[in-house]
């Protein structure tokens, strides 16, 4: 269930995140979702492809991203 577009993400994504971490998690998950098609490559043989596709394309989100209250923002630079 690879997404083709943002207008295809959840409801929460479309709506808490910003227009480019909604990109960066599209571009990750439907990544994911090839690179783990396998279930032997995946850390936990037993999680389903699209657990596995949304934990990555949340680590995705929160390298460059941090939730302020409801809504995803830009981490700021140390």
């Amino acid at each position: 269930m690879p997404y083709s577009s943002l207008r295809s993400l959840p409801k929460y994504i479309r709506e808490h995140l910003p227009k480019h971490a909604q990109e960066i998690y599209k571009e990750a998950f439907n990544h994911a979702w090839d690179e783990y098609a396998d279930a032997n490559k995946r850390r936990d043989h037993k999680a389903s492809r699209e657990a596995v596709s949304h934990k990555v394309a949340w680590a995705a989100v929160k390298s460059k991203y941090e939730k302020s209250d409801r809504d995803w923002v830009v981490k700021l630079k140390d």
